[in-house]
């Protein structure tokens, strides 16, 4: 125990400064992020921008699958420029983005600033990366790696739930308070960061991009490492659903004043704070129980976990991902979210590290960093596959007001003269005096002639194929191979 405490004394300021920033950083991005989908989907007489599943999805798709993207370029910006430069310029953007989020209202105007935000969020990500690195030894980077890892999730927990009390007040909130963190972060990086040690980059800013291209392209001739990649794409894009999916899922389609009833048993207090005015609980409240459980139980599952080969316990964590995603989206009782979310997360939290892990390990000599460079790539692939999956997929098959108007169209109803200028719920509140049915009664009926939940089986059907790839992949290739990494 008392070597335990002695490691603390070893981390440098800069350490302790990177990660208060990446706490602050997380906080900022998913406490916008969770609710992003519901932002751009919800009804304009909430404040929401009320565009379609698919405007949405191809939105958020492709601007963070470019986000993910591009620290293959920000990074090599960062080593020549200077740490400390590029995040205050990051920080520029991001706290200008955020602001500007909650204060646009078309497409196009969302789709640029959003744009902009990535640009912020890319040049900061390589950044906090390579500092815990520099500031590590080989006996620190465990304990400093691990610590990274725990404030990463931290921030992604207290973000939503910030974010989400915020919204009650007006979604601008929102972004209000993900622009003045971001400021904070600021304040630190120009009061208190410490450039750490970094080798000076002499060559012209386009040959370094050349050259850093020139590498991507000599790991990816590596046709083992590109299959890896390839299937990762598939668990990424699963695992993405939590966020661009799973909470419009949740808003329109569960009751969740059940859970809010079900907490004030309990422990009123905690329902009265957590609680929406209306006596229920946020979506995004529920979907961010996963980053609870991570924080509760990262530890003991790695534990468990440590023994197996990294791709034994990649398996083994994308299958039972692939159950829990799937069990989500199975019934309307939001109380079956605390189960089906814990055995998603279980799955999260025994696959997902392990994902660096092998990709270090089959990395040849001297190339580790040229191949954990590659580990973006299947996560930019993976958020826009997700981002079409959550768009026009999510549309055409789950979506409550798409569904809405195929049942008034169906019935030769006619809202069309006035349904171009009505909000969400307005087209709703006129559909229900059409049909004559009303509240709750009418999703029921939604969601029991047009089976919404049905879509479980397309996330299904990517993880399943997910797994089975993966375990072709140890039989036909990792087996075949007298290295021992498996």
């Amino acid at each position: 125990m008392p070597k335990f405490f002695t490691i603390f004394k070893k981390f440098p300021r800069t350490f302790w400064i990177a990660n208060i920033m990446e706490l602050f950083e997380r906080w900022a991005w998913y406490g916008m992020f969770m609710l992003f989908a519901l932002y751009l989907t919800g009804s304009t007489d909430t404040g929401a921008l009320g565009f379609s599943q698919a405007q949405k999805g191809l939105m958020m798709g492709s601007v963070v699958g470019f986000l993910y993207f591009l620290p293959v370029i920000t990074g090599a910006i960062a080593d020549r420029v200077g740490y400390k430069k590029v995040l205050v310029i990051a920080y520029l953007l991001l706290a200008g983005a955020y602001f500007l989020l909650g204060r646009v209202s078309s497409y196009e105007s969302v789709f640029a600033v959003f744009i902009m935000l990535a640009l912020g969020a890319a040049l900061f990500k390589p950044i906090i990366s390579a500092c815990i690195a520099k500031t590590t030894d080989d006996e620190t980077s465990s304990m400093g790696f691990g610590i990274f890892y725990m404030i990463v999730n931290i921030g992604a927990f207290i973000g939503p739930i910030v974010a989400s009390l915020a919204r009650q007040s007006g979604w601008v909130n929102v972004f209000n308070i993900s622009s003045g963190v971001i400021l904070f972060n600021l304040i630190l990086v120009l009061l208190f960061f410490k450039e750490p040690e970094r080798e000076v980059v002499k060559t012209g800013f386009g040959q370094e991009v050349r050259k850093i291209f020139g590498n991507i392209i000599e790991a990816l001739k590596d046709i083992k490492f590109v299959i890896f990649l390839i299937i990762i794409v598939g668990f990424w894009t699963m695992y993405n659903q939590l966020f661009y999916t799973l909470p419009v899922f949740i808003d329109q389609w569960m009751d969740t004043s059940v859970v809010y009833d079900n907490i004030y048993k309990i422990w009123p207090w905690l329902a009265e704070k957590i609680g929406t005015p209306e006596k229920t609980i946020a979506a995004e409240m529920l979907t961010n129980i996963d980053a609870m459980y991570i924080i509760m139980f990262q530890l003991i599952v790695s534990f468990f976990v440590m023994r197996l080969k990294p791709i034994h316990s990649m398996i083994s964590g994308f299958l039972v991902s692939t159950i829990g995603l799937s069990l989500t989206f199975l019934t309307n009782n939001p109380m079956f979210l605390f189960i089906s979310i814990f055995i998603f997360g279980i799955g999260e939290m025994a696959g997902s590290p392990k994902i660096t892990e092998y990709i270090g390990k089959i990395a040849p000599p001297g190339k580790t960093a040229l191949y954990m460079g590659c580990s973006f790539l299947p996560m930019a692939g993976g958020n826009f596959f997700a981002g079409i999956l959550s768009g026009n997929v999510y549309q055409k098959y789950s979506d409550k007001i798409t569904l809405l108007q195929t049942e008034v169209e169906k019935r030769g109803l006619d809202i069309t003269e006035i349904s171009d200028t009505f909000s969400q719920t307005e087209y709703i509140n006129r559909a229900e005096e059409l049909l004559n049915l009303h509240g709750y009664d009418l999703t029921l009926y939604l969601w029991n002639n047009y089976q919404p939940y049905n879509i479980w089986m397309i996330f299904a059907a990517i993880g399943g194929t997910t797994v089975i790839a993966m375990l072709l992949f140890n039989w036909l290739v990792v087996g075949k191979q007298k290295t021992g990494i498996r």
